[in-house]
């Protein structure tokens, strides 16, 4: 019997050239593909609230192509534990992230979450491997 979990990750949207203050020391960051997924949930939120019209607006919005927001929307066809897997992924202080956008893109043209979810466990798994040989 699976758990259902819940992650809450504020997302500050702003209009292109108001650049935010960041702050240069941060102990552990949040992964960034988790942010994007956040982000796929907040552009699907505002959409359905009708804050949004479409994509294309959104793209508008953020400041992004609508090329870059079909991508991070895309995000939210993933299974639904692939999502749970990526909101849950540990704070990394430095490297690389384990997981990124780019790389779940073949998982997410996958339309069977059956499939979608081994494909995952098959790139864990060559992820894991890499780093044991390094």
């Amino acid at each position: 019997m699976r758990v259902p979990a819940t992650a809450t990750l504020t997302i500050t949207m702003q209009r292109p050239g108001h650049a935010q203050e960041r702050s240069r020391t941060s102990p552990a960051r949040t992964p960034r593909v988790a942010r994007l997924l956040a982000l796929a949930h907040e552009i699907e939120r505002r959409i359905r609230a009708r804050e949004l019209d479409d994509l294309a607006h959104a793209a508008r919005v953020l400041g992004l192509t609508r090329a870059r927001v079909t991508q991070i929307a895309n995000l939210m066809l993933l299974a639904p534990q692939i999502q749970e897997a990526i909101l849950a992924m540990s704070s990394a202080a430095v490297g690389r992230d384990r997981s990124t956008e780019r790389t779940l893109r073949a998982i997410v043209a996958e339309p069977v979450w059956e499939h979608q979810f081994e494909a995952w466990i098959e790139q864990s798994r060559s992820r894991t491997l890499a780093r044991a040989r390094d």
